[in-house]
């Protein structure tokens, strides 16, 4: 089984990783494939550049050149569970559809609480002005982006299950777990 998230930054994918991996799922991100370029090529792991780089990896090797990485990963593994984070073209979702029983789940969260969750997270590589932040939101969501680019409004287009997370994070995982029975087999 793979379950392969989408959405914003700050909006919960990191919480939902939590949840599967305590049902014993490994864990991937395209971003840590992305980091590992960014290394290579010599550039500052901030996320404005981060982006810069997965558009380029995206650009030389297809929109879905991360997905069909970690593919490749999961694939190559003795573990049956995976989930994968960090989804952020739909591109990457067809590549992931290439496996077998594959699910993936988007996280949304409404703009504002997004800033907030993000500036009281206060992680080092996070945006510190609301501005800021809306800026990089927006861009996530494919605002000003190329079609090879990050365009996380077009990935929830195609999930199969959306997760509103505006409220707890017993809210979260009480509606990650539902939907997980649902399909755990």
């Amino acid at each position: 089984m793979i379950i392969g998230l989408t959405g914003s930054m700050g909006c919960g994918k990191g919480e939902v990783v939590k949840i599967l991996e305590k049902e014993g799922f490994k864990y991937i991100t395209l971003s840590m494939m992305v980091r590992e370029e960014a290394r290579k090529r010599g550039i500052a792991e901030e996320r404005e550049k981060l982006m810069e780089v997965g558009n380029s990896m995206r650009k030389e090797g297809g929109a879905g050149i991360l997905a069909k990485r970690a593919l490749e990963t999961i694939l190559a593994s003795e573990s049956d569970k995976w989930v994968v984070d960090g989804i952020r073209n739909p591109a990457e979702i067809d590549e992931l559809h290439q496996g077998q029983d594959v699910y993936i789940v988007g996280v949304k969260t409404d703009l504002e609480l997004l800033i907030e969750r993000i500036i009281s997270r206060n992680r080092e590589s996070d945006a510190k002005t609301r501005e800021d932040i809306t800026h990089k939101v927006k861009r996530e969501w494919g605002e000003g982006e190329p079609e090879g680019g990050q365009q996380v409004g077009k990935c929830m287009e195609k999930v199969d299950f959306v997760i509103d997370n505006n409220g707890t994070l017993e809210d979260l995982n009480q509606k990650f777990t539902d939907y997980y029975k649902t399909i755990a087999k």
